[in-house]
């Protein structure tokens, strides 16, 4: 079993940016894929970004160009660098793992975080 807890999330205004954290633990392994989901009230649970071992990035075209996900192997551990924050870009953020190749679809994961709260302000 994989345990991911986030952390990071808060109330920004718009324009702002925010760091999310995703702590690893348990049977990880630096081969699987991580993956960065958002979920706001009343809607699904869409992919937000990807990242391979290698480094390698996927990004929701909705974000390309402001978020930027990274991880560190040796710590277990991955990133979300947002920047030029949307009120749209609200909802509860969750951090995902999953064996194989990258895919946006959140059925192809195997282990979740909790969520942590991401607020955007006007």
């Amino acid at each position: 079993q994989v345990q991911l807890v986030e952390s990071g999330g808060g109330l920004v205004q718009a324009g702002g940016s925010l760091s999310l954290f995703c702590a690893a633990s348990g049977r990880t392994s630096s081969a699987y894929v991580m993956g960065w989901f958002r979920q706001a009230p009343g809607k699904e649970r869409d992919f937000v970004g990807a990242i391979i071992w290698t480094g390698v990035t996927n990004y929701a075209d909705s974000v390309k160009g402001r978020f930027t996900i990274s991880r560190d192997n040796a710590k277990n551990t991955m990133y979300l660098q947002m920047n030029s924050l949307k009120p749209e870009d609200t909802a509860v953020y969750y951090c995902a793992a999953k064996r194989g190749v990258v895919t946006t679809s959140q059925f192809g994961y195997d282990y979740w975080g909790q969520g942590t709260q991401v607020t955007v302000t006007s």
